[in-house]
């Protein structure tokens, strides 16, 4: 039932800079390494309430209702822009000499809420998953459990690789103040257009 094409396809997907992937690198960068852990862990994290929603079927529900659709995205759209100015708001802020204030659960729930507030997760799943489910599969169910069980922890490991090599530049990063300000404007951006894109986007 876990097949290699689930385990390559899967590493491609979570290889591919998103908005996830975006926020445990700025966080690695500008907070350190155990902040990055905490972005890793709210990214994962985010991802089950649209594995669920997937599993019981309320992915169909948001993809033909208009308005459910609508409602997510631009709540989401909102968390993004408000990340992005958050980060432009401080850039230049932060100083070498200076330990990173790091809050856990802040961190956590801000990742939680990046991936919760994407109707696209949900729709990606109902998608994605049943590809890896043969047809003849009796408990098709508990096979997407599994299944996105193991998306899940693939993610969190590869993101924390993201954001503990992240880490390691920090110092590197924040020995400069003007790299540090460009670095965090360029995450501030970043955030801003993934913003824009998910305003563009259809169902």
């Amino acid at each position: 039932m876990i097949s290699l094409d689930f385990l390559i396809t899967s590493f491609v997907v979570v290889l591919i800079p998103g908005t996830g992937v975006l926020y445990t690198i700025s966080t690695g960068l500008l907070q350190g390494q155990r902040a990055s852990v905490y972005a890793a862990w709210g990214c994962t994290l985010g991802i089950l309430p649209s594995l669920t929603a997937s599993v019981f079927g309320l992915a169909l529900i948001l993809h033909m209702s208009a308005l459910a659709f609508q409602i997510i995205k631009y709540m989401g759209v909102v968390y993004l822009l408000y990340m992005a100015w958050s980060l432009w708001r401080e850039a230049g802020a932060l100083k070498l000499s200076e330990q990173p204030d790091v809050r856990g659960l802040n961190i956590v729930t801000k990742g939680f809420l990046l991936n919760i507030l994407n109707p696209k997760l949900t729709l990606f799943f109902l998608a994605f998953l049943p590809q890896f489910i043969p047809h003849t599969d009796t408990a098709a169910m508990n096979s997407m459990v599994l299944l996105g069980g193991i998306f899940m922890l693939m993610t969190l490991l590869v993101f924390v690789l993201y954001g503990l090599l992240a880490g390691l530049l920090r110092n590197y990063v924040l020995s400069s103040e003007r790299l540090s300000k460009i670095i965090q404007r360029f995450f501030s951006l970043s955030f801003a257009g993934l913003g824009v894109k998910l305003a563009l986007t259809e169902r």
